[in-house]
C-alpha cells in the first residue's frame, strides 16, 4: 500500500461515518446535474437563462427525482436522442434544440477537462445543424431599403439597420451602450464573449450618429427607451413594415406591404458577411471581423492587422453606396 492508502484506511477505520459522508459529498459532486447547475451559475445572466431553461427540459424529460441522481455514465447515445425525439414534439427547430444538446456537451467537456469522468457520448451523437432560411439582403435590395421612403416612425430604425450594417454588423445591446468615439474608432467589449473589437467609423456612418446623438450615450436610445430588447421589439416589427402604404376604407386603415417581411436587426450582420463575401474578401478577415475566430491559439500570438478590416468594410461600403467595385 501507498502512504495515501495507508492514511485512507486509517481513516475509513477511525471515523467511518465521517468518511461515508465525505463520500457522500464526492459523489454528489460528481453528479451530472450537480456539475450542470454549477457550471450554469459561472455563466453570464443571458448564457445562464439558456442553461436554466435546458434543465427545465431534462426535468420534464425524466422528471426532478431521476435527474437528480443521473450520471455522467448514464446519458448515453441512446438517451440523448430519446431527449431530441422528446423536445421535437414540443420545438420543431432541430436548430433550436440543438442549444440544449450544445449546453450538455459542455458540462461534458468541462468535466472530463476536471476529471470527473471519461465518459463522453458525444463521440457518437453528433449534433448536427440545419441549414437556416435567408436572412440578408442581396445588395440591390440594400440599396433599397437605404433609399426607400418610409414612414417618419420608421424612419431612425432604418437608420440604425444601416448603422449596424455598416459597424460590421455590431449586435443591438453593443450598439445601444456605445459611449464615445475615439480617434475615429468605437471600442466595446462584446455582450455575448466579452471580446474586445474596435471599429473604424466611417463617414457615412458618422452621418447617422451626428443625427442621433444621446446625451449619457453615443446615441440617444438608451435615452428613451428603458432597455435595449424594449427597441429591438420595436426595431424588428418596423423594419417588416417598411414598403409602400395604402388607406383602406371608410377610416383610412393603413396597410403595410413590406418589402421584407422576416427582416430583423441579425440581417445587417448576415448582409455584411454575405456582400463582403461576394467581393472576394478573405474569410480571414470576414471571420475577423465579425468576431469569429477559427485559432484562438494563434491569436494569443498573432495580433490581427485590423487595417485589413479596416479596407475590407471601406470596400463593401463603396459598393453598396456608390456602386464602385
Amino acid at each position: 500500500m501507498t502512504a495515501n492508502e495507508i492514511r485512507d484506511e486509517i481513516e475509513r477505520r477511525l471515523n467511518p461515518d465521517k468518511v461515508e459522508k465525505k463520500e457522500q459529498r464526492k459523489q454528489s459532486r460528481d453528479l451530472f446535474i450537480t456539475r450542470f447547475l454549477a457550471f450554469a451559475e459561472s455563466k453570464k445572466p443571458s448564457t445562464r437563462g439558456l442553461y436554466m431553461c435546458t434543465y427545465r427540459r431534462m426535468r420534464d424529460f425524466i422528471g426532478e427525482q431521476r435527474l437528480n441522481r443521473l450520471r455522467f455514465e448514464d446519458i448515453t447515445k441512446e438517451w440523448l436522442t430519446d431527449f431530441d425525439n422528446f423536445m421535437a414534439k414540443t420545438a420543431k427547430s432541430k436548430n433550436s434544440r440543438n442549444i440544449h444538446l450544445r449546453n450538455i456537451r459542455s458540462v461534458f467537456n468541462e468535466a472530463i477537462d476536471d476529471g470527473v469522468t471519461t465518459f463522453y457520448p458525444f463521440r457518437r451523437f453528433k449534433i448536427r445543424p440545419v441549414a437556416t432560411p435567408k436572412r440578408n439582403l442581396k445588395v440591390d435590395e440594400l440599396r433599397t431599403l437605404m433609399n426607400f421612403p418610409t414612414e417618419e416612425y420608421a424612419e431612425q430604425y432604418r437608420d440604425m439597420f444601416i448603422l449596424i450594417f455598416m459597424l460590421l454588423g455590431i449586435n443591438i445591446v453593443d450598439l445601444c451602450r456605445l459611449k464615445e468615439i475615439e480617434d475615429g474608432r468605437v471600442n466595446y467589449y462584446r455582450a455575448k464573449t466579452g471580446r474586445l473589437y474596435s471599429v473604424k467609423v466611417e463617414p457615412e456612418a458618422l452621418e447617422i450618429i451626428n443625427r442621433y446623438r444621446g446625451k449619457d450615450w453615443l446615441l440617444n436610445i438608451l435615452d428613451r427607451y428603458e432597455d435595449h430588447r424594449n427597441y429591438t421589439h420595436r426595431m424588428n416589427n418596423s423594419l417588416k413594415k417598411i414598403g409602400p402604404v395604402k388607406r383602406v376604407g371608410r377610416g383610412g386603415k393603413k396597410v403595410h406591404q413590406p418589402l421584407f417581411p422576416k427582416i430583423s436587426t441579425y440581417w445587417a450582420r448576415h448582409t455584411w458577411a454575405t456582400i463582403a463575401a461576394s467581393l472576394d474578401i478573405p474569410k480571414e478577415t470576414i471571420a475577423q471581423a465579425l468576431g469569429h475566430s477559427s485559432n484562438t491559439v494563434t491569436d494569443i500570438y498573432i495580433e490581427f492587422d485590423q487595417r485589413k478590416v479596416d479596407v475590407a468594410n471601406r470596400k463593401v461600403l463603396d459598393w453598396v453606396i456608390y456602386g464602385k467595385r
